[in-house]
């Protein structure tokens, strides 16, 4: 529940910050976090993989 808690004060500080943020610049740190997160997730699968 906690992990809940900090989740939802976190995208709400980050959610204010982009509002106040130019369209381009939030658009280049979202794809930025979506690059960073698809990379994590293929190394997961990736030594998941390699350990079955």
């Amino acid at each position: 529940m906690i992990f809940l808690v900090a989740a939802l004060l976190l995208l709400g500080i980050l959610l204010g910050s982009v509002a106040h943020l130019p369209v381009p610049v939030s658009l280049v740190a979202g794809a930025v976090i979506g690059a960073w997160l698809l990379a994590f997730t293929a190394r997961r699968r990736h030594v998941r993989h390699r350990h079955h």
